[in-house]
């Protein structure tokens, strides 16, 4: 996510500064290295700290300003640019559905959304936030996904494929989801045995069933190994819960028949799509990035990054003998005969 921006922006001709996330330190130094180590501090330059050196990095006079992370320090981000009118580029996040059609082979879906839950441990923008699954098939999805896990990581608590939660404090946060949704009414269902470990900071992947809104894990963006499912009944009810809710960074949707999915493509907005899989629209090269409304604005990504971190200066360049004087005051019949000829 720093590395990508910064290919662009150079590829564009620029300098670039960088500010790196302040909750992954070890990587955020060994980057600053390895940038030091290959341009001078006039070309690139890799800057570290908490909060407060972010709040101050967006208040410096860029020529165009790209941000990832939450919609509210997006928000801010954007504040602050605001007063010196720089661009931005918003790679926010929100919850992104997966939307599995009625018919759609049951363990390809469940698999797929379940390696794009568990990439990173949830960890990731696009990631599914929550699953709609039609309501006669959830106990199913909950069978084939307790399977799935247990085939993929076989002891989630030590094994080097599954991943931590990347601090204490967002630990804690997940585990407030699940006690706040728990409290609700929610009904919570670990895909493996074991409770959430605070030493190691892992939390199996976890599906809650009987969600409502006024849950957290419902508001927020989730960020985390933990899968809320919304049972449907007919597609246009499932498009509807999509719609009456902010506009997801990513949507998947698995259904094999065309006319279904170019409903759904046709009638919700996301900042992008992965059809029959989760998470790949991303790794394409030739396709934009970006969001919608509270997921983000602007584009990235290959040529969409070159274009977003370019500024394209119109030049004319008038040429020696040229036709200027015929339209010149005094206008009279002259004049008037010249427009009559054009308009034709």
């Amino acid at each position: 996510l720093a590395i990508e921006p910064l290919a662009g922006a150079l590829a564009a001709g620029n300098r670039a500064m960088v500010k790196l996330s302040e909750f992954a330190p070890a990587t955020s130094a060994l980057l600053a290295e390895l940038v030091a180590a290959t341009f001078g501090p006039a070309e690139v330059a890799v800057v570290q700290g908490d909060a407060t050196v972010a709040g101050a990095f967006a208040r410096l006079p860029f020529d165009h300003l790209l941000f990832t992370g939450s919609t509210r320090v997006g928000a801010s981000v954007m504040r602050a640019a605001a007063d010196l009118l720089t661009p931005v580029t918003l790679e926010l996040g929100g919850k992104s559905p997966a939307l599995v059609a009625p018919d759609y082979p049951l363990p390809h879906a469940v698999a797929r959304i379940l390696a794009g839950k568990c990439l990173n441990a949830g960890q990731t923008c696009i990631a599914p936030d929550y699953a709609l699954v039609p309501a006669e098939r959830v106990d199913e999805f909950v069978a084939l996904a307790r399977q799935e896990f247990a085939a993929s990581y076989p002891d989630w608590r030590t094994t080097p494929d599954y991943t931590s939660v990347v601090n204490a404090r967002h630990f804690e946060r997940l585990i407030g989801y699940l006690e706040d949704a728990r409290a609700k009414g929610a009904v919570i269902v670990p895909l493996a045995a074991g409770e959430p470990d605070r030493e190691s900071r892992r939390i199996p992947a976890t599906i809650l069933l009987n969600v409502r809104d006024g849950m957290q894990v419902m508001r927020d963006e989730i960020f985390g190994p933990l899968l809320p499912l919304v049972p449907y009944r007919d597609l246009g009810e499932a498009i509807a819960y999509i719609n009456a809710r902010p506009r997801p960074l990513s949507l998947c949707c698995f259904d094999r028949n065309r006319a279904r999915t170019e409903r759904v493509l046709r009638e919700t907005v996301s900042g992008g799509v992965t059809v029959n899989d989760a998470l790949l629209h991303y790794a394409q090269p030739g396709l934009p990035f970006g969001g919608v409304g509270p997921s983000g604005m602007g584009r990235y990504h290959g040529r969409e990054g070159f274009d977003a971190f370019s500024h394209r200066k119109a030049v004319f360049v008038q040429s020696r003998w040229n036709g200027m004087a015929l339209f010149k005051p005094p206008y009279g019949r002259r004049f008037e005969a010249i427009v009559r000829l054009l308009l034709r």
